[in-house]
């Protein structure tokens, strides 16, 4: 299977999912991801928290096919005991891939504080990859704390296309364009 099938397999995956799905503020900005699904902030506004972590699984699976695909260096998830710091490793880099991070808890910032350290400690660069740019102020200082490299919006594009020859931001737009999997919510 080549790597836009597969990628299309995840997004047609999630698609029939979201249209399945009932619901019960982040910023009012859409993204790539969700304009591929035609998600709107009023539907996402229904559950935000369901839609952050179904747009952020997503994320992580699709720059992971197109890593896994694509480079010669990819190796499967960083786990250290029970805890996995990163998603996948690339060279060197050690990527953990987020759709936005929104959490200023404490628990939450002191984790993104250890791992960068943790992956550091086992001879990698910790690289965040965030989708989106409205990321919460304060986990953006955690993870700059935590000697993490950040891209974020058009920036993560950019490292994913340097490093696999794949441009993941075309991928998208094209499906957005095409319309094929604009979820149904009749």
């Amino acid at each position: 299977m080549d790597l836009k099938s597969s990628l299309s397999t995840i997004i047609k995956a999630y698609s029939e999912g979201f249209s399945l799905k009932t619901y019960g503020e982040e910023s009012s900005e859409s993204d790539l991801l969700m304009e591929c699904f035609g998600i709107t902030q009023e539907l996402k506004k229904e559950n935000k928290q369901y839609w952050g972590r179904e747009l952020g699984m997503c994320w992580q699976l699709l720059v992971t096919k197109v890593f896994e695909t694509n480079s010669t260096t990819f190796q499967p998830a960083l786990k250290i005991g029970l805890d996995e710091p990163a998603d996948f490793i690339v060279g060197t880099e050690a990527v953990d891939t987020k759709y936005r991070v929104g959490s200023g808890d404490s628990g939450t910032l002191k984790k993104f504080k250890t791992y960068g350290g943790t992956i550091r400690n086992h001879g990698y660069e910790p690289v965040f990859l965030f989708l989106r740019t409205d990321n919460l102020p304060a986990a953006i200082t955690a993870c700059r704390a935590g000697g993490w490299t950040l891209y974020t919006g058009e920036t993560s594009f950019q490292f994913i296309n340097s490093r696999t020859g794949f441009d993941l931001k075309q991928y998208l737009i094209d499906l957005k364009n095409s319309g094929t999997y604009i979820i149904n919510r009749m």
